[in-house]
């Protein structure tokens, strides 16, 4: 496990190299994201991108549920994005492992379509749809450079920090920039 890069590290919003060398040091990155996404707690992690653990290479893992198995996607290229069939989705509250304890709504696309590759070297195209495909465009954007902050200002949309009531529940503040 390696630790979360938090915002604001360059390293969030660089750019991130592209993997050219399938070998030991990918296959260690690949085991440190899956051992660091498992290990994450409140909140639990959905996605985790090579940049968010201080490595600048376009790789990242998912993991829409606790249960599912981690899939890693390797040199992530979005070849389109749609809305779902049943017209356009309300914007959906997100949230970073790099940026804790701050949220914001995002327009997201239903549906995704991504070109990666996986960890032994094969070139794969897949759709992704709902829930899936916000985790693949959150951690797409991750290795382009982009923070899920930055969709919600470009959006004009709030930010909000966790915060809690007299009563010790959990709201959100808006963040006023």
């Amino acid at each position: 496990m390696k630790p979360i890069v938090f915002a604001p590290d360059t390293i969030l919003t660089t750019p991130a190299k592209d993997v050219t060398v399938f070998d030991r040091k990918l296959e260690q990155l690949v085991r440190s994201l899956h051992d660091t996404l498992k290990k994450t707690d409140n909140p639990k992690g959905v996605g985790l991108a090579a940049t968010q653990i201080g490595e600048s290479y376009r790789v990242f893992v998912t993991r829409p549920t606790e249960h599912a198995r981690i899939r890693t996607y390797i040199n992530p290229e979005i070849l389109a994005l749609e809305d779902a069939d049943t017209g356009p989705r309300d914007r959906r509250l997100e949230g970073c492992l790099s940026i804790p304890n701050v949220w914001g709504k995002v327009r997201r696309a239903g549906k995704v379509t991504l070109r990666f590759t996986d960890e032994t070297g094969n070139v794969k195209t897949e759709d992704f749809s709902g829930f899936p495909a916000t985790i693949i465009q959150h951690e797409t954007d991750h290795v382009n450079g982009i923070l899920f902050t930055q969709r919600v200002l470009e959006q004009k949309g709030r930010l909000y920090r966790l915060s809690y009531d007299e009563t010790g529940k959990e709201t959100l503040e808006e963040i006023l920039i």
